[in-house]
């Protein structure tokens, strides 16, 4: 794969409805699918929106035709873009008093770090945990210390955490041969031979997280930065995470599910479209420690990762003009010019600044600086995440409603339970849970291009008929579905681009004093990639001011 713009014959709306059927777990033809739109009887009481990134403003950034800024200030330092490496870099830019101003096309901050809210609770609008760090990524832990939720160390120096912060029980659950089991990892109706295999693989993962190479790094670490570059494993982003597990002998079904699961989980594509190192490195990057949990538990909040991006923005909330689309940046003498149209006025507006940091994706770095032509080969993978207000998840047989909850071979990644970490001894009137689906059945452009193009009533179904594999008739107790589209949710680290130069050249500075920052500099996108790379950003501005 050279790049997302790289494809085979465009395919068909027929064809694309065709696949959305086959994700609703149905064979229905494409007139009985289009049907839908009108809602039937069936769907009806079910009330909801689509919001997603403001697709329609960000895309004037290919027409062009801005006219010259009207209105010019002054600054250190442009962050643009305010998702979690935007904030960091807000944060320590505000720790050393540097004067900046951060510019957000959206209403709103946190990217897909960001959240809502209903009458009922809180609920993510994408990212909606935090595993626990690194013992090495110090300035992680300083933040979580900061918030609040890292609350000291134990004599050994190991983190204790807030209690309401780390997952409640229960915490994971699949629904396998017509029942709920505890835990992802298929156990219900499995051969002792696959029983030994699945050990085998966690041993061989628990093995790669400790081993070091040559440079005396850890083969898989986080951030990313800090892995070994030793060929014995940087070898492997050249192949598929399928392709090495048939070359190591792991060939159960169930196994490899599992496997195309955490690979859609993390980076919206199964094994066969990622690379070993990046899958690897989903287990073996992680190597955080407790005193007071597992090192297997994750933090996480009503609002999602919303709880972080919350935390961050009170260091840069004075600083923040949203609604503001940056079209331009560009050298003036030795200072950077940013140029930017304000939605809501409808007038243009530049900053001339000591600095620039590049908090925004390639997809956008490129336009903005047309010389990176390296963008080209970023890959994102597009998702769909719902928010479902409903009387409540019904019960079914086996293990109870847990924080997170998936479907054996579904096509979603199943959903979690917004509530899971409300403290109330009583029952809410009505239950929030977050659905999510990553689109990765067609092309990346394929996907995006129709599912923008799709209405409410089409989620609508795809949604409750998907939910209703493991709870049947459930759509009768959901009362609304909120749809947040992510056209671009998530890099894809596809074989070969960890490693690619491509990706080395976009860490590279465009201008002396222009520093990009996204996660997907990394060539995965999780929310420490992000933190580290908007300090580092930070850090070289502090560096030159």
């Amino acid at each position: 794969m050279n790049g997302e713009n790289t494809r085979s014959k465009p395919l068909t709306r027929k064809d694309f409805l065709r696949y959305m059927a086959l994700i609703a777990g149905g064979t229905i033809t494409v007139g009985q699918y289009t049907a839908c739109t009108n809602k039937t009887d069936k769907y009806a009481h079910i009330t909801g929106k689509i919001n997603g990134a403001s697709a329609a403003v960000g895309h004037r950034l290919r027409s062009g035709g801005f006219p010259t800024p009207t209105v010019t200030g002054h600054t250190n330092t442009v962050i643009v873009g305010s998702g979690v490496a935007g904030l960091s870099a807000a944060r320590k830019l505000r720790q050393h008093s540097i004067p900046f101003t951060m510019l957000e096309l959206e209403p709103t901050a946190g990217g897909n770090a960001g959240y809502g809210e209903n009458a009922y609770s809180a609920y993510p609008l994408g990212a909606h945990y935090l595993p626990l760090p690194n013992p090495d990524n110090k300035a992680l832990l300083a933040l979580l210390e900061e918030a609040g939720i890292l609350t000291g160390y134990d004599p050994d120096g190991v983190p204790v955490y807030h209690e309401t912060d780390l997952c409640f029980d229960p915490e994971e659950r699949l629904f396998i041969h017509n029942r709920w089991q505890e835990g992802l990892i298929p156990q219900l109706g499995i051969t002792p031979a696959v029983a030994e295999e699945i050990q085998r693989f966690l041993a061989e993962m628990e093995r790669l997280r400790r081993v070091k190479g040559a440079d005396q790094r850890f083969a898989f670490d986080i951030p990313v930065a800090n892995s070994s570059t030793d060929p014995l494993f940087t070898a492997l982003d050249h192949i598929s995470m399928k392709t090495w597990l048939h070359q190591q002998g792991y060939h159960s079904e169930e196994l490899n599910w599992y496997l195309d699961y955490c690979c859609r989980d993390d980076y919206g594509a199964d094994a066969g479209a990622i690379s070993a190192w990046a899958g690897i490195h989903y287990f073996a990057g992680r190597k955080g420690r407790a005193a007071n949990a597992d090192a297997s538990q994750v933090l996480t909040w009503p609002q999602g990762n919303g709880r972080l991006t919350q935390h961050l923005l009170q260091f840069s909330k004075d600083a923040l003009l949203t609604n503001s689309l940056v079209y331009q940046v560009s050298r003036v003498g030795e200072k950077v010019q940013v140029d930017y149209y304000d939605v809501k006025e409808h007038i243009t507006k530049g900053i001339i600044a000591d600095h620039c940091i590049m908090a925004t994706p390639q997809f956008i770095t490129h336009r903005l600086l047309p010389a990176m032509t390296h963008a080209t080969a970023f890959v994102y993978s597009p998702w769909v995440v719902a928010n479902v207000t409903l009387d409540e998840v019904p019960a079914s047989s086996g293990y109870p409603l847990s924080w997170d909850n998936v479907v054996y071979k579904g096509r979603s990644l199943g959903y979690v339970n917004a509530q899971q970490q409300t403290l109330s001894a009583t029952a809410p009137p009505k239950q929030v849970i977050t659905w999510y689906l990553p689109l990765d059945h067609l092309g990346a452009v394929a996907s995006r291009k129709y599912a923008l193009a799709l209405d409410h009533a089409h989620w609508v179904k795809l949604i409750a008929d998907d939910l209703e594999t493991a709870h049947k008739d459930i759509h009768r107790l959901i009362r609304q579905i909120d749809v947040q589209v992510w056209g671009h949710g998530m890099v894809r680290p596809y074989p070969g681009f960890i490693s690619s130069e491509e990706l080395k050249r976009a860490r590279e500075h465009p201008y002396p004093n222009v520093f990009p920052a996204h996660s997907d500099l990394s060539g995965i996108s999780i929310f420490e990639e992000a933190f580290y790379h908007g300090n580092r950003a930070a850090d070289e501005v502090i560096a030159r001011s």
